[in-house]
């Protein structure tokens, strides 16, 4: 089977390239060949591609450039979203969207499921919940899976920027009250092969087990890579970001679990992993 993936140069991209690689024949596009808002481009790409699915891991990611940026937010996360989904259903074949946690604002404290009503804040937020809504009504056949605090090999990501600052500050500040699920784009694209090896269509969560502030996320990224930078705790209120995030955002994957038999392996594992392909990496 041929599998399209869109944003294939991206941290997660990469590892769905990888990943579907062991067994299905990948073709990837991105930027610059690739705009996914060109209807005329994506669907003769798809139709050039024969793929029997499609993954949409393009995004505009920026979230504090998504506030100054809306129109070209939304037309990445929303628009290229209907216009891949459009171009895999007239294909007769599924598509994969990523969403985020991000779309869940204040949360109380309670893993939040798939079905837990969406109340995105921001900009960002609201382009991808919008892009979730776009893929939903553009093909039936769609898998939509939320994942938080990504982390892959290549990514600008929150373990490369803090690895960046413990390396050129004499000491690191990290909020403590915000509380999430740090992920690695391993596990995401594994679990992602797994479902889209079924035909249990609908939303998902995965992300890796286990929850932890961005503080106590920093104190095991520094154990693990052997850093004795200081380290402390801070408030969110002491960093004021032009783009509002949740303060809890935990999500439960148990959903994912039950439709394909893939079990998320702890966050602490998972950074473990990670840290060790960095070495052996350089």
């Amino acid at each position: 089977m041929n599998v399209l993936v869109l944003g294939s140069k991206g941290q997660l991209g990469r590892e769905l390239c990888r990943v579907f690689g062991d067994g299905a024949k990948v073709i990837g596009a991105d930027l610059p060949e690739l705009d996914i808002t060109d209807r005329a481009t994506v669907a003769a790409l798809v139709a050039s591609a024969s793929p029997g699915l499609v993954i949409n891991a393009a995004a505009y990611t920026d979230v504090e450039g998504a506030e100054d940026n809306r129109e070209a937010a939304f037309a990445v996360n929303e628009t290229g979203a209907r216009v891949v989904a459009g171009a895999a259903r007239a294909a007769g074949v599924p598509v994969v969207y990523y969403s985020t946690d991000y779309v869940f604002f204040d949360a109380q404290d309670e893993e939040l499921t798939p079905d837990d009503p969406v109340m995105p804040r921001g900009v960002y937020a609201e382009s991808k919940a919008a892009g979730e809504e776009a893929t939903r009504s553009a093909n039936p056949e769609h898998f939509i899976i939320r994942t938080a605090w990504l982390y892959g090999p290549g990514g600008n990501n929150f373990v490369e920027k803090i690895l960046r600052a413990a390396a050129a500050r004499p000491a690191v500040k990290v909020v403590q009250d915000e509380i999430g699920s740090p992920t690695h784009t391993f596990d995401v694209a594994e679990a992602t092969r797994a479902l889209c090896n079924t035909t249990a269509y609908g939303t998902y969560h995965a992300v890796n087990s286990g929850q932890c502030s961005r503080f106590e996320f920093t104190r095991e990224i520094f154990r693990l890579a052997g850093i004795d930078t200081p380290l402390f705790p801070c408030t969110a209120a002491e960093f004021p970001m032009k783009a509002p995030r949740p303060n809890y955002s935990v999500l439960c994957t148990r959903k994912l679990t039950r439709a394909c038999g893939y079990v998320m392996r702890p966050w602490q594992q998972a950074l473990a992993h990670y840290i060790q392909r960095r070495k052996q990496a350089s």
